[in-house]
């Protein structure tokens, strides 16, 4: 497309925008628009599904016409009227519509919630938490054994291929450095013909080490495991922690997607017990209407993404935990074993008492607790680590209904996974006892780090001010870049509503789960979900791919557009799918593979490296990817002079809110210690004894409500 009708596209649509919209008549006419769009021989390339790209004539007429199918196509969620337009703060928070059911106090749900996400003692190792994860912008700023290679590889018939040769760096425990980026590397960035290196690595973030779960020990920070030699993660034979194969998204203003991860693999519906909501018919907590009186139950919580979420990284092998931990064990953990048992055995289960107490570890044990912390301050016990004069037992207690913990029967589970209540226990090595609170620690973890992380909310942004009708909120040059990402850029095609990204709850409400591409062969869609051409799509195949719960046998689609194809999808999502027009045909093509959730962009200046991959360390990069159309063939190009290019660098730099930047309040936060690569490079570690590498530690201090001066941005 040219430059030249380029930017007289960009001034006809700021003097018509408003009229095509808010107008009887300029409706008539966008009518009439798409109408056309529909009779235009559109030519797309469908071998990888990636349907956005085709041949652009050089006019202005084809230029239009894209730009009103983006429009038709990816409503914004914020509905237009006369007033002028609100901010994010003008979006509720999506919530449960049955929270009252389980949380009687949510104060009290935000403040475990938080201690649950902060404390290194969740992790197999003692040493991991949610938090090391996303302890920058929500996100992770480490850059040294940081790199995995290409897992998720699958070959062209979907069986798994995955490639564990290290390109960056050649071996684990790499320190990046600036000239790493971007992954696929061209000799004209405007030109994606010019390739000079490709590589299918992904920058991520460390988690756990190979291990084994064994057992909990119950009052001890670390579990009891065995380690597992390592054959993609190790240097010298010596095992270093697992690098995760996708790049981690922050958590700030995660609460407004409809479904979380990549791939959409965290369900909006939560069952309590996995991200997998109704896809998982087994899936059942225990209620006690009275004491005596205990049942398995199914539950189900709408708008929860979140607290599925939160469900995956503490079983992860990748990333808290040790192969084949449960919940219930991380439950078990925090309990106070029957000293007097001691005796019992080798090998034999230690005996759980009716009484004894749970949850006896002080929360964040390891770590202060700044006194001005925004939640946690009056529970202080700085500068000890911890929290005075609670446990996590107490914490449960205070935030949940009676009927999800108090019961005096414990749950018995045979070798065989057969659940029973019974009275006392039987001190069988066959079999585990769990109390009904240790039993649902993953209800209680879930919905509690869900409503912590609902109070992350970049909302004070100069853009959000400058929507509220600050005009000097923005400078010229980011008015500039506005302009561009609602236009000629067509970012607002997949970031749209006051949420920027179409995958948000409001959007999918407005527009349904799934809908069809709005031009060229009108494929069916998950609504949110796009392959914008980062990686092949055999690299990873996110929304592609199953959900791996194996249910008879096999797993079922990702896709919820695959799901209404098999006719699954009032089975799996617990509701009928919406009615596309034409009607959903079960053999046509669904856009699916390589398509990934298109994030929110608030903070985004701070939340390097980019895309799902990683692939990319600077908004500069980013923007010369968009403008060339994309790596593999997905986008259109867009013909950006490199002044609009900084124009759009510009707008982006003011999505950032400063609270987050300077981790005010409520992005504050207590101490914690993260793994940083280990003491050596990719030659050489040096052995803790156990065939483990030692690892370097880095302190992030605790910061109270008034924030401090931050921590560095990525590769800074």
């Amino acid at each position: 497309m040219g430059i030249i009708p380029i930017i007289s596209l960009v001034v006809l649509t700021s003097a018509l925008s408003s009229y095509l919209l808010l107008t009887s008549r300029g409706r008539f006419l966008l009518k009439s628009l798409v109408s056309k769009i529909k009779r235009q021989e559109w030519r797309f390339r469908y071998g990888k599904l990636n349907y956005l790209r085709s041949r652009f004539s050089r006019t202005i007429t084809i230029a239009a016409i894209i730009l009103v199918a983006v429009i038709a196509g990816n409503s914004v969620s914020a509905k237009v009227t006369g007033l002028p337009p609100a901010s994010l703060k003008s979006i509720s928070v999506p919530e449960p519509d049955n929270l009252g059911d389980f949380v009687k106090d949510k104060v009290a749900a935000i403040k475990l919630g938080k201690a649950l996400f902060w404390d290194m003692q969740v992790g197999s190792d003692g040493q991991s938490s949610c938090a090391s994860c996303h302890f920058h912008a929500g996100a992770d700023n480490r850059s040294k054994n940081q790199i995995a290679p290409g897992l998720l590889r699958i070959n062209a018939d979907g069986t798994e291929n995955p490639d564990k040769i290290f390109n960056v760096g050649g071996l684990p425990n790499y320190q990046l450095r600036k000239e790493d980026f971007p992954f696929h590397k061209l000799s004209d960035p405007d030109n994606p013909a010019t390739v000079v290196s490709d590589n299918n690595d992904v920058s991520s973030s460390q988690g756990a080490f190979n291990t084994k779960f064994v057992d909990v020990k119950p009052g001890s920070a670390e579990d009891q495991v065995k380690n597992e030699p390592d054959e993609v993660f190790n240097v010298g034979g010596i095992n270093v922690r697992r690098v995760q194969p996708r790049n981690t998204p922050t958590v700030i203003n995660a609460v407004f997607n409809f479904r979380n991860f990549w791939d959409g693999k965290a369900q909006n519906i939560f069952n309590g017990v996995n991200p997998f909501g109704l896809r998982d018919p087994n899936a059942a907590v225990v209620k006690a209407e009275t004491p005596n009186n205990p049942k398995f139950v199914k539950i189900s919580l709408n708008n929860s993404s979140l607290a599925s979420q939160a469900l995956a990284p503490p079983l992860s092998s990748f990333e808290l935990s040790a192969n084949g931990r449960t919940f219930q064990e991380i439950g078990d953990k925090f309990g106070r074993i029957d000293r007097k048992s001691l005796g019992v055995g080798r090998g034999k289960k230690l005996p759980r008492k009716l009484a004894k107490k749970l949850f006896s570890l002080r929360p964040l044990g390891k770590q202060v607790v700044h006194p001005q912390d925004s939640v946690l301050g009056r529970d202080s016990r700085s500068p000890k680590p911890g929290l005075k004069d609670r446990t996590y037992e107490q914490m449960i207690k205070d935030a949940f209904k009676s009927e999800w913990w108090k019961s005096n029967q414990l749950i018995q589970i045979d070798a065989e996974g057969v659940r029973t209540f019974v009275k006392k226990p039987d001190n069988s090595s066959q079999t585990d006892e769990y109390s009904v609170l240790e039993y649902n620690f993953s209800l209680f973890f879930g919905l509690a780090v869900q409503l912590y992380e609902s109070t992350l909310i970049s909302d004070d942004t100069p853009y959000d001010r400058f929507l509220e009708g600050n005009r000097r909120a923005l400078t010229a040059q980011q008015q500039r870049g506005k302009g561009l990402f609602e236009g000629k850029a067509l970012c607002i095609g997949c970031h749209s509503g006051l949420e920027l990204t179409s995958a948000s709850v409001s959007s999918v409400t407005q527009n349904g789960r799934i809908k069809r591409v709005p031009f060229g062969l009108k494929s069916p869609e998950d609504t949110g979900f796009f392959n914008i051409g980062v990686r092949p799509a055999t690299d990873d195949p996110g929304l592609g791919a199953n959900d791996g719960l194996q249910i008879n046998g096999q797993g079922n689609p990702l896709s919820e557009a695959r799901l209404a194809q098999l006719g699954k999808f009032k089975d799996l999502l617990g509701e009928n799918p919406p009615i596309l027009t034409p009607p959903l045909n079960s053999t046509e093509a669904v856009v699916a593979n390589g398509a990934f959730k298109a994030p929110g962009l608030r903070d985004v200046e701070l939340t390097a490296p980019y895309f799902h991959n990683g692939g990319q360390a600077t908004l500069e990069q980013v923007i010369d990817f968009y403008n060339r159309g994309g790596d593999f063939g997905a986008l259109p190009p867009l013909g950006l002079s490199s002044a609009e290019k900084q124009e759009l660098v510009a707008f982006l730099k003011g999505l950032t809110d400063e609270r987050v930047r300077y981790q005010k309040a409520p992005f504050d936060h207590p101490q914690l210690f993260v793994p940083n690569g280990h003491p050596g490079n990719s030659n050489y570690v040096v052995n803790d004894g156990t065939g483990k590498a030692t690892d370097s530690l880095l302190e992030i201090p605790a910061v109270g409500r008034n924030g401090d001066k931050g921590t560095p941005n990525f590769l800074s």
